[in-house]
């Protein structure tokens, strides 16, 4: 007798109709095998354990708004033999994102900054944190977009919410004044409370001239967040 139509619902009201994906193949190996009671229900639990984490896992990808799959499996070491590659392993540990740490990424174009950021935040992701990854300008355009509708403290508590936020492409050009208070602000609100990754074509000594206008505001934010990183 097929149980499942009385199963659905008792299943749905407890939130378990995930179970009913495995249930079929569970029972059968049940049969096969000779399981209890208990082992197959172990095992149906299991099954609705790591869905559920698949689920999240999922949830925190598409949240984190990668431009697409990095992963450093499918990175080419060979391509830029100067990229400490022990250090970067070390870094996919996530050791450094429990201890609320900074990550500078500083070369060249075509080095392969953002792909090795991606790869680190999709594998902070599946360790089970929240990573939110944006351009700086984008990020900033956000920002400045939450003035016309008065979002912009929502919009703010967004970038400093995640246990890791990811920067790409500081430096590419010149910040207005707006854009280097808005970037000070977001520094300010991950100060010991979060992990920075930024990305830049700039060496870190030329930082303060990216922020335009507001030297004070570069010295301000850098001492800030990035002194010792």
């Amino acid at each position: 007798m097929d149980i499942k139509p009385q199963l659905i619902p008792k299943l749905k009201s407890l939130r378990l109709s995930g179970i009913l994906e495995t249930l079929d193949v569970r029972n059968r190996q049940a049969i096969e095998e000779q399981h209890s009671h208990v082992e197959f229900l172990e095992r149906l639990l299991e099954d609705e354990v790591e869905r559920r984490a698949q689920k999240q896992l999922q949830l925190r990808m598409r949240r984190a708004s990668f431009t697409g799959e990095k992963a450093l499996e499918g990175f080419n070491w060979s391509f830029n033999p100067s990229i400490n590659r022990q250090q970067i392993l070390d870094l996919a540990t996530g050791q450094w994102i429990e201890r609320k740490e900074v990550v500078l990424i500083v070369g060249p174009s075509g080095v392969g900054k953002s792909h090795l950021a991606q790869a680190l935040g999709q594998e902070a992701c599946r360790r089970g944190y929240k990573v939110i990854f944006s351009s700086v300008f984008k990020m900033l355009g956000h920002l400045n977009g939450g003035r016309a509708d008065g979002t912009y403290h929502r919009r703010l508590a967004t970038y400093a919410r995640p246990d890791l936020l990811i920067l790409d492409d500081f430096g590419l050009r010149v910040l207005r004044s707006q854009e280097s208070e808005d970037l000070y602000e977001v520094i300010g609100e991950r100060y010991e409370r979060g992990s920075l990754l930024v990305t830049s074509n700039r060496d870190y000594a030329e930082w303060p001239e990216a922020f335009g206008e507001n030297p004070l505001m570069a010295s301000a934010a850098l001492d800030c967040h990035f002194s010792g990183s």
